[in-house]
C-alpha cells in the first residue's frame, strides 16, 4: 500500500463483500509498552491517506480536490505480546495537554488492541483459525513451554488442509523463528518447515517432546549447523548478494535472521572468519534473550 519505505509493522488493503468500498488494516507490532505508539500511528495514517490521495490522483487527475471525493477509513491495531499490562494511551486526546481546552481542535481517534496475555490456550484453539495458531505459537517464551504445547488432532489437520498456500508458508515461519530461539538445530528447523509446507501435521510436535535442547547446545549440534548457515552467507556475500536475495536463494524465510548475520558477517570482510562470526553472533543472541 506504502509507496515510501515505513516502520509500519502490516498495512492492508481489505476488499468489502459488496461494491467497491475499501478500508486499510493498519496493524502495529510490539513486544513491550509503547508510551507514544498512538503519534506513531497518527503518523502512519496520514501516511497512507498521502499514498491513496496520489494514487487516486494518477487515475484520475485531480480528483482528490473534488467535492465528492473521500478516502478509506483506517482500522489502527495494536498487536501487544508482553506479559506485562498494556497501559499507554488508547485515544489521541489523551497524548495531548489540554485537551479538555482543544477538544473541537485536535484530531482524535482509538487504536483497536490485542493483548495476547488475554487471550488463553483453550481460546485460541476454539477459534480454530490461522490467526489463533500464530497467537498460540507467539504465547511460548522458552523451550519447556513448546515442548509442553498440546494441540488437539483434529485442530491442526483442519488448519493445514483449510489454509492457503500463503497463510502456509506465513506460519511456517513463526514456527522457524520461535525454533531459532530455542536454539533447535537447523536440520531440524527446515524439516518442521517442510512438513508445514508439504500439509502435514500428524505428529508434528511430538517429534520435540523428547528433544534435550540443553544437551543439542552442548554437543554442539546448533553450532555446527549455524556456521554451516554462516559460511554460506559470507559465499554469498563474496558474490556481492544482498541479505533479501541470500534469503530468498536459500529459500529461507526468516530474513531478519539472514540479515543478522549478513551485518555480522560484512565486519569480518575479506577473511570471513566463521568462528569469530559465530561467537560475535552468539554474544549478541545472549544479549537478547537476557
Amino acid at each position: 500500500m506504502l509507496t515510501e519505505q515505513r516502520d509500519a509493522d502490516v498495512v492492508k488493503k481489505v476488499h468489502l463483500p459488496e461494491g467497491e468500498d475499501i478500508f486499510i488494516a493498519l496493524i502495529e507490532h510490539k513486544s513491550a509498552v509503547d508510551y507514544n505508539v498512538i503519534m506513531q500511528i497518527l503518523r502512519y495514517m496520514v501516511y497512507i491517506w498521502e499514498d491513496y490521495e496520489n494514487q487516486q490522483d494518477k487515475l484520475s487527475a485531480g480528483i482528490s480536490k473534488t467535492k465528492g471525493f473521500k478516502y478509506p477509513p483506517v482500522l489502527p491495531i495494536v498487536y501487544y505480546e508482553g506479559r506485562e499490562e498494556w497501559t499507554a494511551d488508547r485515544e489521541l486526546s489523551e497524548r495531548i495537554v489540554l485537551n479538555e481546552v482543544f477538544k473541537d481542535y485536535i484530531p482524535n481517534f482509538r487504536y483497536y488492541l490485542i493483548q495476547l496475555k488475554e487471550h488463553d490456550k483453550e481460546e485460541l484453539i476454539g477459534k480454530k483459525d490461522e490467526l489463533s495458531f500464530v497467537m498460540l505459537i507467539n504465547k511460548l517464551k522458552d523451550a519447556e513451554e513448546f515442548k509442553s504445547l498440546e494441540l488437539p488432532e483434529e485442530y491442526l489437520s483442519d488448519l493445514f488442509i483449510d489454509s492457503s498456500d500463503d497463510v502456509l508458508k506465513a506460519i511456517a515461519k513463526v514456527i522457524a523463528v520461535v525454533l531459532r530461539k530455542q536454539n533447535i538445530p537447523e536440520d531440524d528447523v527446515q524439516d518442521m518447515v517442510d512438513r508445514i509446507r508439504r500439509r502435514q501435521p500428524m505428529g508434528l510436535w511430538d517429534d520435540w517432546k523428547g528433544f534435550d535442547y540443553q544437551e543439542a547446545v552442548r554437543t554442539g549440534e546448533t553450532k555446527g549447523e549455524t556456521n554451516k548457515l554462516i559460511k554460506l552467507i559470507c559465499k554469498k556475500i563474496q558474490k556481492g548478494k544482498l541479505p533479501d536475495q541470500i534469503a530468498e536463494e536459500l529459500d529461507e524465510d526468516d530474513a531478519d535472521y539472514i540479515k543478522e548475520i549478513y551485518n555480522i558477517a560484512i565486519k569480518h570482510a575479506p577473511a570471513y572468519d566463521i568462528q569469530e562470526i559465530y561467537e560475535e553472533l552468539s554474544k549478541k543472541d545472549a544479549l537478547v534473550k537476557s
